[in-house]
């Protein structure tokens, strides 16, 4: 299932690739955003603002997003509803 999330200022997310999306105070994601950001495999998508937000993607890339991470996470469920109410709507009829 292919749906975009945006994930602010008109950025979007394939939600299929999402594997998890974590708080940027802790230490280690910290480090993890820094050597991201050093091998290229950081996208920015704060537009100059606090990051609040980063997105670990399936290919190892690290999205950071000004959106808290409840935002984006109940984002990311609504798709999934959707998608899971098609699909059982499907399946009655």
């Amino acid at each position: 299932m292919n749906r975009l999330i945006n994930v602010g200022f008109g950025n979007v997310v394939n939600s299929s690739k999402i594997v998890g999306i974590v708080s940027p105070d802790a230490a280690p994601i910290k480090r993890m955003v820094q050597t991201a950001k050093d091998n290229g495999m950081a996208i920015d998508a704060t537009c100059g603002r606090k990051t609040k937000a980063v997105i670990v993607t399936d290919s190892g890339h690290l999205i950071l997003s000004s959106l808290l991470p409840d935002t984006i996470t109940s984002r990311v469920n609504h798709i999934f509803d959707e998608y899971n109410d098609m699909n059982s709507n499907k399946n009655v009829q």
